[in-house]
């Protein structure tokens, strides 16, 4: 999963969701002297990322874009937090403007507490607004886009993930409908593994 989605599948606890957020930049090492909701944050994310990358619906997602590529995983993430823009009001009891809007501000509180390495792709997300990206078919491309940017020479000249956004839409359907049917698993999923009194945002 991505951003949009862990943030989501996080207790509403901005330390928590900050880490696990931040699991993916900082390669799920927490620095020293972190607080437990860090520590669970980033614990939280390695779970999601384990039970998502193994699940049939997910790999069936990945299928739909063909039997070959090397970002199929990457485009599905990137896809299903498009999925959950879409469907939010399905998942959360809090509108997404609100949601981000509260995440936001409470991200920016905490930029002072955090070290450097941490706080810098932080600012980044916020500056850039980058969790409310997923609005469109349109700006999924575009965040495809800018994976590509950030793709290693060597691979962009194998892969790239905008090279998937024709099959993305012409089996957007089928998609979504391997979405809405996985996320709920997922959510129990993470339910069992947090502290249920904090996911006061879901429905």
């Amino acid at each position: 999963m991505n951003w949009l989605a862990h943030i989501f599948l996080s207790e509403y606890n901005i330390e928590f969701q900050v880490a696990n957020y931040l699991a993916d930049p900082l390669k799920g090492k927490a620095w020293d002297n972190s607080s437990i909701h860090i520590k669970n944050g980033m614990k939280i994310h390695k779970l999601i990322d384990s039970y998502t990358d193994a699940h049939i619906l997910f790999k069936k997602s990945k299928n739909r874009l063909g039997k070959k590529g090397l970002l199929k995983a990457v485009v599905i993430d990137l896809t299903y937090d498009y999925l959950l823009t879409k469907n939010w009001n399905r998942f959360s009891k809090i509108p997404l403007d609100e949601f981000l809007n509260k995440f936001y501000i409470n991200s920016h509180k905490i930029l002072p507490s955090l070290p450097t390495h941490a706080a810098l792709p932080l600012k980044r997300m916020i500056d850039f607004d980058l969790l409310n990206k997923y609005q469109s078919l349109e700006q999924l491309n575009e965040a495809f886009l800018r994976v590509d940017k950030r793709l290693s020479p060597r691979l962009a000249t194998r892969d790239k993930a905008s090279f998937y956004y024709e099959r993305v839409c012409e089996n957007i359907d089928k998609i979504e409908k391997d979405f809405l049917e996985f996320f709920p698993q997922l959510c129990i999923e993470v339910e069992r593994n947090t502290n249920k009194e904090s996911l006061t945002h879901w429905k």
